[in-house]
């Protein structure tokens, strides 16, 4: 059984084509279940759209939640449309999130740590002149969020956790084995899921996230697994799927889950 979690479309501003097509697409490939989870809106400021190449206008989470059940019940017969949608985690704003993604029926919330000290985690210029201390603590203040988003309660999926190495391929040499292992003894704790997301591709680094030695600890922790394209196109819906299922027997995976009504569901590998 396929399934892709992680899927975007024109209101986030960055991706290409409708919610349609991205279901047409996840037919085409043969999927069972695609999960819809554009951007959320920026709630941390009290402007419309502040970001709107980035996040959808506040104006616009409505109309997404109805379109995505709209199509759910068009489709039913062909593929379960799931409705997820992916929030960044700003402990400042965290409760304000929170309030107001309680107010709608998601499948599923992928929580994603996109910023580090008020800067993306994919700029490139953020590395440029920093002491090897000053890379490690940026490196730890990364996976100290990515912990504090797991106990939040607020997710069930946590997106991409070594996103940072993105266009730094630099950062996954970084040492912080330790920070990485609390930060798998935590999502464990509070049963949170990780995905393999295959977006990787699109940056520096190449490649999926997270690495096969994150996935080989988090297999040691017992933490859950799922897969989520991270399509901004269409035509990368389950790219890569069958080649993350086949690692993920490698590694020692028998299973890997995903969420309806914010409850999980195993699926054998």
């Amino acid at each position: 059984m396929k399934f892709d979690l992680h899927t975007h479309h024109f209101r986030c501003g960055h991706a290409d084509g409708n919610i349609r097509d991205y279901i047409e697409a996840g037919i085409a490939a043969g999927l069972s279940v695609i999960g819809i989870s554009d951007h959320t809106p920026y709630f941390g400021s009290p402007e419309e759209q502040p970001f709107p190449h980035i996040a959808m206008a506040k104006s616009e989470i409505g109309n997404y939640v109805e379109e995505v059940l709209r199509l759910k019940e068009e489709y039913a017969r062909k593929i379960d449309v799931l409705l997820g949608i992916e929030s960044d985690y700003f402990p400042v704003h965290a409760e304000a999130y929170r309030q107001v993604l309680s107010r709608y029926p998601f499948d599923y919330i992928i929580g994603s740590v996109h910023s580090v000290k008020d800067v993306s985690i994919f700029n490139k210029r953020r590395w440029k002149g920093l002491s090897e201390a000053e890379r490690i603590a940026d490196k730890e203040e990364y996976y100290a969020l990515i912990r504090e988003s797991a106990r939040s309660g607020m997710f069930q999926i946590l997106g991409h956790i070594d996103a940072m190495k993105g266009n730094y391929p630099a950062f996954s040499d970084i040492p912080a084995a330790e920070a990485i292992d609390e930060t798998l003894r935590v999502i464990a704790e509070n049963k949170v899921a990780i995905e393999i997301n295959t977006s990787g591709k699109t940056k520096l680094s190449g490649g999926w996230y997270p690495s096969d030695s994150i996935l080989e600890r988090a297999l040691h922790f017992g933490v859950k697994v799922t897969f989520g394209s991270d399509a901004h196109t269409p035509r990368r819906v389950a790219d890569e799927w069958d080649d993350v299922a086949k690692r993920l027997k490698e590694i020692g995976y028998s299973e890997w889950v995903y969420f309806k009504n914010k409850q999980k569901v195993a699926v054998p590998l």
